[in-house]
């Protein structure tokens, strides 16, 4: 017994293979006009890419976060302060009697996480929250690329000239290219460009 297949069409007599490409053509099209892509033509999934992505280890931090809270617990100059080092998903919240106390909790926090081979530009704190009773400041970590950095990616290697493409996939951006020289190129110039986070470089494909 047979049943009846249904191919959804806008065009009646355009045939469904072409239909998927009209439709793959458009929302290139859509993206390179919003910025998203900085690309003439989609990339080839077979071609040499890498990843750029900011990403923090969240065991490395954890252990980063211990080590400094050991740190407080011995150190004469915070013994009886109940000053503590707390975090939360990617936040680190610094709590002491003082604003004075505070910044000697940063400079330790800064201290144990470049030792767990963490970027320190990834370390975003806040303005401390201090009152009579107590001093409390957040450090929020930077992991993932927002839409506004990714933006700027893609448009530093536009602007680059450079024969590479670039796509912005969630929290990180793929770049592409025919040659794995200009890859290397593309590489060294995010290196050296200031884009307020730090970047790191993964999932290369030849």
């Amino acid at each position: 017994m047979s049943f009846p297949i249904s191919v959804e069409h806008t065009d009646s007599n355009s045939p469904p293979h072409k239909e998927k490409a009209w439709r793959r053509r458009e929302r290139f099209t859509n993206a390179r006009r919003d910025g998203i892509v900085a690309a003439t033509e989609p990339a080839d999934c077979l071609m040499p890419s890498f990843d750029v992505v900011s990403e923090v280890d969240a065991h490395e931090l954890s252990n980063a976060v211990d080590q400094a809270n050991r740190e407080i617990e011995i150190r004469f100059d915070f013994k009886g302060t109940g000053a503590k080092f707390t975090l939360t998903d990617f936040t680190v919240t610094m709590e002491a009697p003082s604003d004075f106390q505070l910044r000697q909790m940063l400079e330790i926090l800064i201290q144990k996480v470049s030792r767990r081979g963490i970027d320190v530009d990834a370390l975003k704190p806040d303005e401390p929250d201090v009152n009579l009773s107590k001093a409390q400041q957040k450090v929020a970590l930077q992991n993932g690329i927002d839409t506004d950095a990714a933006r700027k990616i893609v448009k530093q290697l536009k602007a680059s000239k450079l024969k590479v493409q670039a796509a912005i996939q969630g929290e990180q951006v793929r770049v592409t290219g025919k040659k794995r020289d200009d890859l290397q190129e593309a590489i060294q110039l995010l290196k050296n460009a200031e884009l307020g986070l730090p970047l790191q470089f993964t999932n290369f494909r030849d």
